[in-house]
């Protein structure tokens, strides 16, 4: 950070049920009123995006402090971290709803699964994220996790809309077998087209800068795609082994640590 930003953002973990709250109502204005998603647990009237996995995830937290707590406004960018030795309900992880996750459960590896990245508009192109990659950094060398995986999401559930950025994905991101989750029944293909059809430009312009991040890193994407209606998304499973990662992209993930 530098120091303007270090009087302005806080970056913890959330500590307890109020800032779970502001967590889930950013969520809300971000997944709910900008993309459309809903839920069985989403609550309109409060505005919090909710479900029955927030109890059990680590939520960390950009808190902009000149903000108001009292009225939910102060989070203005969230992670949701479960590692594997604290699972959800029924011993399961968010994303085992849409993926076969066995070659990661059975790897004997740490794991860690994100998902519900988000970033309030007011801090977008902004140092926001990387702020928030840097905490993750540091919650992962704490624990010594070993592997990182979840969802990530292209919006829309158009499939004809989203050919190219799946194919290449997984003509050229594919995880390697031992890696590699796969859709569950009912999942959509993502080798929609053949090597010789795809546009480079076209796909990683219908990328999400987010996942675009972890291909940077280093990471893969699970086989398939899963179509979230209730979220308006079309998601793919991302997995990164932080041992596979180059010294370069090691670098960027832990700059400015020992």
């Amino acid at each position: 950070m530098n120091a303007e930003d270090a009087s302005i953002f806080t970056l913890r973990l959330a500590r307890d049920a109020r800032d779970l709250r502001a967590a889930q109502r950013l969520r809300y204005r971000v997944f709910v009123q900008e993309l459309g998603a809903t839920g069985p647990l989403v609550d309109h009237d409060a505005q919090l995006e909710r479900d029955d996995f927030d109890p059990v995830f680590d939520h960390l937290l950009l808190i902009d402090q000149r903000r108001d707590p009292e009225a939910l406004e102060d989070v203005v960018g969230a992670y949701r971290l479960l590692p594997s030795d604290r699972l959800g309900p029924g011993g399961m992880f968010y994303s085992e709803s849409e993926y076969d996750l066995t070659p990661l459960r059975q790897s004997g590896r740490k794991l860690l699964e994100l998902g519900r990245s988000c970033v309030h508009p007011d801090h977008r192109g902004g140092t926001a994220m990387y702020h928030l990659w840097n905490a993750l950094a540091d919650y992962v060398l704490e624990r010594d996790i070993e592997i990182l995986f979840g969802v990530a999401s292209f919006h829309g559930t158009d499939i004809a809309a989203l050919t190219q950025p799946l194919a290449y994905l997984h003509h050229h991101h594919l995880a390697p077998e031992g890696l590699r989750v796969k859709a569950r029944a009912g999942g959509q293909a993502m080798d929609l087209l053949e090597q010789g059809a795809l546009d480079r430009k076209a796909a990683m312009a219908a990328t999400p800068a987010l996942i675009k991040a972890y291909l940077r890193l280093g990471g893969f994407v699970g086989e398939g795609a899963w179509i979230d209606r209730a979220f308006n998304t079309t998601d793919v499973c991302l997995v990164m082994d932080t041992q596979r990662m180059s010294e370069r992209h090691r670098g960027f993930y832990t700059k400015g640590r020992a």
